[in-house]
């Protein structure tokens, strides 16, 4: 059996002072696209799961800085939270619904793909079944309309449904549960709230910053 493991998914959002070290003393550490808060939220860095369709996948590609960044250079993996196929499968809807989101499904996987290759990474596209179940699970807590899942969300969902992180702690840090209203964060506040109940999700807040710091 898999030695339980600590991992830390590292949202984009403010941490609470002194939670650095303890994102670094993690056993794998997540984090998203432009990874805003590296420093603030600590440096170590295992995974960048990166939104690889639509604009946020090509500005990044195209973006020196991006592909430069230190988060960037200190990852071994890139995950492409969003798969191509399933994407390929929403555009036609999503040009009635969203006719705004022409290029929300322009996919970039192969990009990413190339790049993790060129550079010695790993790549992984999260399959569509994980997307497609947090949907299930967002529906039966009366999600608002929406049009995807966070990658955030996505990435918590991936580790949850996966038997090789079934004793794992999964600590969630800089999720606030708010940005583009295309997803449905609320829902996904309480789900996450769901998955704590159940003692698979933990957060980490001042109080547990504090007891964790002085060893408690």
């Amino acid at each position: 059996m898999a030695q339980a493991r600590q991992i830390m998914i590292v949202g984009n959002g403010p941490v609470d002072e002194g939670a650095a070290p303890l994102i670094d003393a993690a056993d794998l550490v997540i984090r998203f696209n432009g990874s805003r808060n590296f420093g603030a939220a600590g440096r170590k860095t295992d995974i960048i799961a990166v939104c690889n369709t639509g604009r946020p996948g090509a500005q990044m590609l195209a973006d020196p800085e991006w592909r430069d960044s230190e988060a960037v250079r200190r990852t071994t993996e890139i995950w492409s939270v969003r798969d191509p196929e399933k994407f390929a499968d929403m555009k036609p809807q999503l040009a009635i619904t969203h006719p705004e989101l022409d290029d929300f499904c322009d996919d970039y996987t192969d990009g990413f793909a190339t790049f993790a290759t060129a550079n010695g990474k790993q790549h992984r596209i999260i399959h569509r079944d994980v997307h497609e179940g947090l949907d299930s699970a967002l529906r039966a807590l009366d999600a608002e309309p929406y049009v995807v899942p966070s990658s955030g969300m996505v990435v918590i969902q991936a580790l949850l449904s996966d038997p090789a992180h079934a004793e794992d702690t999964i600590i969630l840090a800089g999720f606030g549960h708010s940005g583009w209203d295309g997803h449905p964060f609320e829902a996904e506040r309480r789900l996450v709230d769901q998955y704590m109940s159940s003692g698979r999700v933990l957060r980490l807040q001042p109080i547990f910053v504090s007891s964790l710091s002085q060893g408690a």
